[in-house]
């Protein structure tokens, strides 16, 4: 990655928790240099400051970019704090706050919203992003850069559907987690010890993604490849599969009723 303009002009991060840091992380092992980053956050790190990052101090007059990595509803304290001209790049990491929102905050700013998920925390993430109309091809290609240090990275063709991106893989891994507990505990209700259960229930479900992403396959064949007819599978799938009752209908519910949320955030 070129970091070259960036590490001249500087990074300003707002917001250093879970997911501020983990793209920090990702950021220094790609070349990013420590001197260039600007963090603000209530409660830093305490290892910021001896990796040579200004933490809460004077920043630059002109950064390359602002990286606005805070929870959305400290928003409206953070946004009218900050300023910036034409020549940053704004990055929001953020559910449901709009383009429009940091346009109001950053008139002449090209902007990019972004949206990771929590595995970014091992450089295993995903993540859309999308512009608003100051944001040309160089400065989304830059975005592209700074999040591809976490993980994949996806552009969308609107902002609506950043609504759904957030149900799905924002908030994904949330479901995942989930569903590994649900599988953990139905495996010990058939009378495997719950520490079995739940170790059989992770690296299953673990190594069933790295599997459909390896493969790059459509996961229905991957699915009919492991299902013998009439037998085990056949019969779990039977009920997961229920048109009424099964994982499909409790699935577009659950990304429906996030996707909806995130809908409400943006207002």
């Amino acid at each position: 990655m070129d970091f070259s303009d960036v590490n001249a002009r500087g990074l300003v991060l707002v917001g250093c928790g879970r997911m501020g840091g983990a793209v920090l992380d990702g950021w220094l092992k790609n070349g990013l240099a420590a001197g260039a980053v600007h963090v603000i956050d209530p409660h830093p790190r305490a290892e910021l400051s001896d990796l040579g990052i200004s933490v809460n101090g004077e920043l630059p007059d002109d950064p390359a970019v602002l990286v606005i990595a805070v929870k959305p509803q400290m928003m409206a304290d953070v946004l009218p704090r900050l300023s910036v001209g034409a020549r940053t790049l704004v990055v929001s990491v953020a559910a449901g706050v709009t383009l429009g929102a940091y346009e109001a905050a950053f008139p002449a700013a090209p902007i990019v919203r972004s949206m990771p998920n929590t595995p970014a925390a091992i450089g295993q993430g995903i993540t859309a992003i999308i512009g608003n109309a100051r944001a040309g091809e160089a400065e989304l290609a830059l975005a592209e850069a700074l999040m591809s240090a976490v993980g994949r990275v996806v552009r969308l063709e609107s902002e609506g559907q950043m609504d759904a991106v957030t149900a799905l893989s924002g908030s994904g891994p949330a479901y995942v987690f989930h569903m590994i507990e649900a599988m953990a505990a139905a495996g010990a209700a058939e009378g495997l010890s719950p520490a079995l259960a739940l170790e059989l229930a992770r690296a299953t479900v673990a190594g069933a993604g790295a599997l459909a992403v390896h493969e790059d396959e459509d996961p229905a064949k991957l699915r009919e490849a492991v299902t013998s007819p009439g037998g085990t599978t056949a019969a779990g799938l039977k009920e997961l599969m229920d048109p009424a009752t099964g994982l499909p209908p409790l699935m577009r519910r659950t990304i429906a009723a996030a996707a909806a949320r995130g809908r409400e955030l943006g207002k």
